[in-house]
């Protein structure tokens, strides 16, 4: 019988973590208890901030790797990180594992292909999920063109909103990730990937429908993975 108990690597930050379980909840075709997916929940917040791993600060892979045995060893069958910028260590992560991780750029692929199965799409994230081009790459090897706040418009409004969220200040955070949203959108984005998990929260906590240009929920994105992975069938 395939082990179908769901591990989720998490911490990063808790509140997004938090959001990532509900979603998977919440968007589970169940009529019950006994339909919904098992899952392991390792919520480590100790886990160094992976922007700043990338210019010279604490590495946060030994916690990262001390978190994916954990979720080994508890018994599950796959892993999921509800954090983009996590993701820059993911061959790190699956080589010291031989339980399948979910990769949420794929994952997003799969949700943009839907909305726009081409043309030029817009990523917002982290400095460091952009200076590591996670979107960048893998999209425009899967055919779009793909456009991101420059290096100024990024410290300026969408770190800042990031912070917010991360300290449970999410209405101060809509207005900036709106306003970089649309930005993108003038530029030519037809759909906007939100590419920092804390950034659908953000959004959220506004007026999004206002919100001209589609966008790409990348929690929604890993947890309907996670759900196509547990329930093929479904």
């Amino acid at each position: 019988m395939t082990n179908r108990t769901l591990g989720v690597l998490g911490g990063m930050g808790p509140l997004a973590s938090a959001h990532f379980m509900s979603r998977l909840t919440l968007l589970t075709p169940a009529a019950t208890d006994q339909e919904h997916i098992p899952a392991v929940l390792w919520s480590d917040p100790r886990v160094p901030d992976r922007t700043q791993a990338r210019s010279g600060g604490p590495d946060p892979l030994p916690l990262l790797l001390r978190g994916v045995a954990g979720l080994q060893a508890a018994g599950c069958g796959a892993i999921a990180i509800p954090c983009n910028t996590a993701h820059g260590w993911y061959r790190e992560m699956a080589a010291a594992t031989p339980l399948p991780i979910l990769h949420i750029v794929d994952a997003t692929a799969e949700a943009l292909r839907r909305v726009a199965p081409s043309g030029t799409v817009g990523v917002m994230g982290t400095a460091g999920t952009l200076a590591m081009r996670l979107y960048q790459d893998r999209l425009g090897e899967l055919g779009w063109n793909v456009i991101t706040p420059d290096e100024a418009e990024t410290a300026r409004l969408v770190s800042p909103a990031i912070a917010s969220v991360k300290a449970n200040r999410l209405a101060e955070s809509y207005a900036p990730l709106a306003e970089t949203a649309e930005l993108l959108a003038s530029r030519g984005a037809l759909a906007v990937v939100l590419g920092c998990t804390e950034i659908p929260l953000g959004i959220q906590a506004g007026p999004h429908h206002d919100i001209a240009v589609p966008l790409i929920d990348t929690i929604d994105a890993l947890a309907l993975a996670a759900i196509r992975w547990a329930k093929p069938a479904a």
